[in-house]
Formats: C-alpha cells, structure tokens, sequence
C-alpha cells in the first residue's frame, strides 16, 4: 500500500459524491411509479445491510485492499482472479459514469462537440488528478462538495418557489401496492449504495480507520434521503409518464423554472452538478483500478499506469454503445444482472468463508488451552 492517508471528511465527501453520481440527474427508481422515492429510501435500507457486510470484512483485514482481501479469504489463485474481476467490473463502471458525462453534455449543451473530444478532455482530467494521488482527490472533494451542496440548494429553492410544483402528481400513496417498490429494490439498493464496495480499496488510507462505520453511515443515509428528494420533487414537477420518458429528468425540472421571464434556461445548475459528481465517482472507480492493479502485480506505485489504464478507460466509454438508448440497455442489464455478483455474491461468500475460518481458529485454540 502507498502511504496517502485521507481524513475523515475527505472519507464522507467521497462517497456522498459517489452516492449522487450520474444517479440524480437520472430517473432512478421509476419503475415503482410515484412511489420512487420510497423505493429509493427502501433501497437505502438495504445498503445498509450490504454496509455491515463488507464492514465485518474491512474489520477482519482493515490494511489490506480488497483485492488483498480477496486472495487471503479465497487463497493465492482464486483470490487473484476474482480480485481481478472486480478491477473488470470498477474499470466498466468507471467507462460508464465517463459515456453517461458525455452523452449529457451532448444532448444539452454542445450538441456539435464530437463525443470523443468530450471523453477525451474528461480522462484525462481524472489522470492527473490520480497521478497525485488519493489526498488529492479527497483535497478536492472537500471543496466541491460545498459546491454542489449550494448548487443544490439555488435549484430547489427556484423549482419550490416557481408554481410548477403538483404534489397530486405523487397521489395516492401506494397506488400500485407494495409490488412495484420491491421489483424496484435491487435496482435501488445496488445502485449507488452496493457501488459503495469500491471504497473497500480505500478504507486503508483512512487516518481513523475507527470511524469508518459513522462516515460510511451517515454519507449512505444523508444521500438515500437527497436522491429520494429529488426523484420526488421530478415526479412532482413533471409526472411520472414524463419522468419515464426523460432521459435526464432533473434536467428537464430545472428548464422549467421561468420566473418573471426573467430566470430561465437553469439547465447549467444541473450539468455543472453532473459534472462534479460525475467526475468524483468515475474517478474514485478509477484509482481503484490502479490500486487493484498495483497490489495484483505487485508494482511500485501507480502513477506508472494511470495513462495506460486511462487509454483503455477512454476507448471503453466510446464503444461500450453505438447511441445513447443502446447504452441506457446495458446500463439496465449491467444493474440487474452483473452487479448482484459483486455487491452481493462474492461478499457473501467471502463473509461465510471469514465466519468459518473464525469458528475454526477458536476450536483450535480453545483445545490448545485445554
């Protein structure tokens, strides 16, 4: 491991960062109709309970990486390969944030730029950024997390105040039953919050690694309740017919607001707020590529690979999908199919096989004592 270390609050500004991701300005959710936002806050739920698992096992090894993890729980070679199945999996994740980036600025405000000058300037941002380094990165999330808070704060308070507010467009409560909400909970429970496992690569740089379980908490709990803010106040705005059919809704929101014919055309709240989530997340996914990569093949550091891997995340955002609504269908398919397995499958399995090994070690010891 590299000897960065990042606070506490660099910690809980990462991942509410994270947390927001392409996941606010999106319709999160909607399947469950007008009760989205209780599907979000019931997702929240369960990623506390993915939050408990993967705490168990950052408790068990809190200096090794997960990629570290993988291979002392699975052994040298199984552990290896899924070690690298999850730098598969961040790199994908990673590409992904990048094209949504992409595709946003594209459809909203430079409609002529080539997509690949776009992803371009983006990745390679993200490079120097992590060429620095972690405390870098956490530096820089402790400003624009402030940033983003007040950008938050400005475009609610022009969407609250500017009549285009229907609170019936939430009525009745439960319309559908509770059926549609729990269809809707894998979706919302993997995503942000099961993505939260890429921060098992980072809790080792933490320089109070005994405060992990608040920050991890309250970061999950503080963006669950924002992100069912906001597809509620969407749903609201727009109903959920057009909520379905946007593909940036919050987007769409915020355009609406025309007070006095004076304050209009907000849409710029929102791409600055994509941009700086955006950034945050695809970068945290990123160094944990790196670091996955570093501690796999056992190299110096990994500022030697940041270009490397930065070129091949780039080339994988521009052919992950030929147009925006084939991208939108792997993203669905990724979300319900991929995800289960390292979010849920393999942390699982690593639980049960630490619990074993821990039952285990007792009886020996406890017949030693004997």
């Amino acid at each position: 491991m590299e000897k960065e270390k990042i606070s506490v609050i660099q910690l809980f500004a990462l991942m509410f960062l994270l947390d927001m991701g392409t996941t606010l300005v999106e319709s999160h959710g909607i399947s469950a109709q007008k009760d989205a936002w209780l599907a979000i806050l019931l997702g929240m739920f369960g990623g506390i309970v993915l939050f408990f698992i993967y705490y168990f096992l950052f408790r068990q090894y809190p200096n090794l990486p997960l990629t570290g993890l993988t291979r002392k729980i699975f052994g040298k070679y199984l552990g290896w390969i899924i070690g690298l199945l999850y730098i598969l999996y961040f790199l994908m994740i990673a590409a992904d944030n990048v094209r949504d980036f992409g595709d946003l600025l594209l459809t909203s405000a430079m409609t002529e730029t080539p997509l690949l000058a776009i992803n371009l300037l983006f990745v390679l941002t993200m490079c120097y950024v992590l060429y620095l380094g972690i405390e870098v990165l956490g530096r820089t999330a402790e400003v624009f997390i402030v940033i983003l808070l007040v950008l938050g704060a400005i475009g609610n308070f022009f969407v609250l105040i500017s009549g285009n507010v229907d609170l019936h467009n939430l009525q009745p409560f439960l319309e559908n039953g509770w059926k549609p909400i729990l269809t809707a909970l894998p979706e919302t429970s993997n995503t942000p919050f099961g993505q939260m496992v890429v921060f098992m690569m980072l809790l080792p740089y933490l320089n109070r690694s005994g405060l992990v379980k608040k920050v991890w908490l309250s970061a999950l709990i503080s963006s669950g309740l924002i992100l069912s803010w906001t597809i509620s106040l969407n749903v609201a705005v727009l109903g959920v017919e057009e909520v379905e059919r946007s593909t940036f809704p919050l987007l769409s929101t915020i355009g609406k607001v025309n007070l006095f014919e004076f304050i209009q055309r907000l849409d710029s709240i929102v791409v600055f707020t994509l941009l700086i989530t955006v950034f945050f997340k695809a970068s945290i996914f990123f160094y944990g590529v790196l670091i996955g990569i570093v501690d796999l093949f056992r190299l110096k550091n990994h500022q030697q690979i940041v270009l490397p891997i930065g070129c091949i995340l780039l080339y994988w955002s521009m052919i992950r999908a030929s147009d925006f609504s084939e991208h939108i269908e792997e993203g669905s398919y990724v979300s319900s199919y991929v995800t289960v397995y390292f979010h849920i499958a393999f942390p699982l399995l690593m639980l049960l096989v630490a619990l074993i090994r821990n039952r285990f070690k007792k009886k020996v010891r406890s017949k030693s004592n004997a």
